[in-house]
């Protein structure tokens, strides 16, 4: 944990450095980041409102919310999980940020959770994916997601704690490692359709490399392949600490500790992977003091974003109808 935070906290000093290095003035360099000049004007999104804070992740038991996903099945609870350093348990949470219950993942190892992801099958049931894929000092060279049916909620599920969590049913662990050098990432993505895996890495020299894992099995080693660049409208370009596919297929949220950005496939494609060819457009979060977490809402009709650190603040940005 000790490392943890003190890798982040080296990344982030090292990101204002390398601004500084091009700029006379570091004052700039907020949750708006950019948004200043004329050509970031440009990009930002007319497709979201401005961000609100709709409630606080009050329990001391969620100290740094690293990943969110909004239920498929209930659209009225978000699940969330620490980063590494803490046990192996995700947490149920309504809009309000008001702990629901906590389980403990069976079968599952926290040894850097990084980020969530959610799927609803043809059949109507719903799977949370657990990203293991954190590496800041590239010592793994095995990475791992696992897939879990999500728990159902009851009010008597409000009484567990980390002391006394829920069970979930066995995780079903995806291992998986990177075709040459070892990388670290803090975004996990599902695709709805083809359940297909896809993880973004987290760089402050370049753009984030997108990883797609396909036809993949539990109880052997999977290789990720590189399919493209993400490169966000930010200095640095490459650290994104969270995002998202949404529920259609159609739209990607991620995050870096700034904003959030979209890309979208266009309207006459069919192929997803055309998506990555998108330029990304920026949308406002407000103030977060370490944000690695979003999501889309159920509908997608808006984004949902935490913060790690205590007392987080749950905010919705909704899209323009």
């Amino acid at each position: 944990m000790f490392y943890k935070t003190i890798t982040k906290k080296f990344t982030f000093v090292i990101s204002l450095l390398f601004l500084c290095g091009i700029f006379t003035n570091c004052s700039f360099v907020s949750s708006q980041i950019g948004t200043n000049t004329q050509d970031t004007k440009k990009k930002l999104s007319d497709r979201f409102e401005e961000p609100k804070v709709i409630g606080r992740i009050k329990s001391k038991e969620i100290k740094e919310s690293s990943g969110l996903v909004n239920s498929r099945c209930n659209p009225e609870i978000l699940w969330t999980h620490n980063d590494s350093g803490n046990d192996n348990h995700i947490y149920a949470l309504n809009k309000k940020g008001e702990k629901l219950g906590t389980w403990r993942v069976s079968g599952a190892k926290n040894t850097d959770w990084e980020d969530l992801a959610t799927l609803k099958d043809k059949q109507g049931n719903c799977f949370l994916y657990i990203g293991d894929i954190g590496n800041n000092s590239r010592a793994r060279g095995t990475l791992t997601v696992y897939k879990i049916p999500e728990p159902k909620v009851s009010k008597a599920d409000k009484n567990s704690s980390d002391k006394r969590p829920k069970i979930t049913k066995r995780a079903v662990a995806v291992n998986f490692s990177y075709p040459t050098v070892r990388r670290d990432s803090e975004a996990l993505l599902i695709h709805p359709k083809t359940e297909a895996i896809y993880i973004l890495t987290k760089r402050l020299s370049g753009a984030s490399g997108v990883y797609k894992l396909s036809n993949y099995k539990s109880g052997r080693k999977n290789q990720l392949k590189q399919i493209a660049d993400l490169s966000l409208p930010a200095l640095p370009n490459g650290i994104v600490t969270g995002g998202e596919i949404s529920p259609d297929g159609k739209r990607i949220i991620v995050c870096d500790y700034f904003n959030a950005y979209e890309i979208k496939l266009d309207e006459e494609s069919d192929e997803f992977e055309q998506i990555w060819k998108d330029e990304p457009a920026i949308i406002k979060l407000g103030k977060r003091n370490q944000g690695e977490a979003i999501c889309y809402s159920a509908d997608a009709t808006s984004i949902f974003a935490t913060s790690e650190k205590g007392n987080s603040p749950v905010i919705e940005v909704k899209r323009n109808q």
